[in-house]
């Protein structure tokens, strides 16, 4: 009797818990839905939509680039990397830190002051329109796909803990309704309601990344060299788990790979498109500069908070649940951690933090879905409908209408490519998107701000050679096939186990695709005779250090 009774009181706990869990989700998906509607009442004209009307100040839009550059990889996916290959994973951190600041000494600022809603408008401005809009709208469409599917599989994994579900079909119907919740963000809120959501998300980031940290801490007396050890201990690999090589340094390819791995990260950013139109939405330049302040200190201090998450997760989560963060390639790691300095599992205060942290999380993935959709929905509208098709003979209204139908059908690509890719790290899925933007765009970008003979011929080369230069070498590199675990001998790949067509021996493609792109870029331009862009380009430089016209 005394049995059944403990597993009365224990069943009763977990559904307490997941109660809980399901209720702070519920109102994290009830704020964000309610903002969006909010802002869809003061979404009017074609600018409101892409562009929040020009109407956030510094502040405003620091914090939610902060929310749109601080996805599910950051407090997912590199946490769960530094928990299972120690300083190889924090790797993750330096370069997504260190390319934010490449991002702005080189394209932000320019980029804003002379575009006006994509990346496509700053590339086209002195080059023939429809060649170019075409190229730049296929890449962020690609780029923005790559980021999405990182979202939606932490989504699945996130759900799938929290709920206590492990069947492929749950983890299914999650990832399906992370998929409609941002297409209705995008379809009614626009850019107002995806910054506001994103704003939100930054802030409940930041409170649950700082709040976890601390008790992480203060279970080691404040001692980051006791918390070192107590990870190193428990991992397994010794003192090898705080030195470089665990990872990527067994062999010549994985040194090789780590290389690629860097340069895709440090150059990426200043490629995403859903980062740099996020310069569109303030009124001047001055705010821009302000909000890159703001975003410095903000996306600063979480990357050296995900120290503390990752190798905290390492120290303190043991038995089944370290078990759990392997199976889901890292990313249970934070939620885990949560759990496990609440109290443990069965424990209310582990069920209380695992459920905030991971209602936070689910935000995240939110906002930055949101932004990504909004993105490529309205590159497809403005670029390739408005300006390749319609030739610029479209009202705003129009414009509007189609990037509303245009993120129904981007969610429903990202939904079909994310449910056959929940076992990959969230982190490394987007390393590889920015190994496709920092080939796709990055060479297009910096050529046509800085070389004044670059023309649409450069330009058509370097984006489309970059495309698909990466992505062909995704196609045939070891994530897609030929990747074996060798301990359990576990396909690690996503086509399955018989099939192997990994002739490419990186995982990440930058080290070849990024300086494919520049060259491209450059033979391109020199063996075209079109001078009209060098005539345009004095006015572009002008304009992209003044702002003049930059609405225009």
């Amino acid at each position: 009797m005394s049995a059944l009774t403990s597993g009365l009181v224990a069943a009763s706990e977990t559904n307490d818990h997941q109660a809980l869990t399901a209720t702070l989700f519920l109102l994290v998906v009830l704020l964000t839905v309610g903002i969006t509607f909010w802002a869809s009442r003061n979404t009017k004209t074609a600018a409101d939509y892409y562009a929040g009307g020009r109407s956030f100040s510094g502040v405003q839009n620091g914090f939610a680039i902060g929310g749109d550059y601080m996805s599910a990889a950051s407090f997912l996916g590199i946490s769960g990397a530094i928990a299972l290959s120690g300083y190889d994973g924090f790797l993750y951190s330096i370069g997504f830190l260190v390319a934010w600041l490449v991002a702005l000494l080189l394209v932000a600022e320019l980029l804003r002051n002379s575009g006006r809603f994509t990346m496509a408008d700053q590339l086209a401005y002195r080059m023939r329109q429809t060649p170019v809009r075409t190229a730049a709208a296929t890449s962020t469409i690609v780029v923005s796909i790559f980021y999405l599917l990182a979202q939606m599989v932490g989504a699945g994994a996130l759900v799938a803990l929290l709920l206590g579900v492990d069947s492929d079909a749950a983890k299914n119907l999650t990832i399906a309704g992370v998929g409609i919740l941002m297409i209705v963000y995008v379809v009614f809120g626009g850019m107002k309601g995806t910054t506001w959501v994103q704003i939100v998300k930054a802030v409940l980031l930041m409170f649950g990344t700082i709040l976890i940290s601390v008790l992480v801490l203060a279970k080691f007396g404040f001692n980051l060299s006791d918390l070192l050890g107590t990870a190193a201990d428990n991992s397994g690999q010794g003192s090898k788990f705080l030195e470089p090589g665990l990872k990527y340094g067994a062999t010549t390819t994985s040194k090789i790979d780590f290389l690629s791995l860097g340069i895709a990260l440090v150059l990426g950013t200043a490629g995403l498109p859903h980062i740099l139109v996020r310069f569109y939405t303030v009124p001047t330049a001055k705010q821009a500069r302000k909000s890159v302040l703001w975003a410095i200190g903000i996306i600063g201090s979480f990357y050296l908070l995900t120290l503390i998450l990752g190798f905290g997760a390492a120290a303190l989560v043991t038995g089944d649940a370290k078990d759990r963060i392997v199976e889901s390639g890292g990313n249970l790691a934070s939620p885990l951690l949560a759990e496990a300095v609440g109290g443990g599992a069965g424990t209310t205060g582990g069920a209380i933090l695992l459920a905030l942290i991971s209602a936070v999380a689910f935000a995240t993935i939110l906002a930055v879905v949101a932004g990504l959709t909004l993105t490529s929905a309205s590159s497809v509208a403005h670029d390739l409908y408005a300006s390749v098709w319609k030739k610029g003979q479209v009202t705003g209204k129009d414009e509007v209408r189609v990037a509303r139908i245009a993120a129904f059908v981007i969610g429903g690509v990202a939904i079909a490519l994310a449910i056959p890719g929940q076992s990959l790290n969230v982190a490394f899925l987007v390393a590889l998107a920015f190994a496709v933007a920092a080939s796709a765009n990055l060479p297009a970008l910096l050529y046509n701000l800085f070389w004044k003979r670059f023309n649409t011929r450069g330009a058509v080369w370097s984006i489309y050679g970059g495309l698909v230069s990466s992505v062909g070498l995704v196609i045939f590199s070891p994530i897609v096939s030929g990747k074996v675990d060798p301990k359990t001998g576990d396909n690690l790949s996503l086509l399955p186990a018989s099939v192997d067509i990994s002739w490419f021996p990186l995982e990440n493609p930058g080290l070849v695709s990024i300086p494919l792109g520049f060259l491209l870029g450059w033979l391109g331009t020199i063996t075209s005779k079109e001078r009209t862009s060098e005539e345009r380009y004095p006015e572009l430089d002008v304009r992209s250090l003044t702002g003049a016209g930059a609405e225009k």
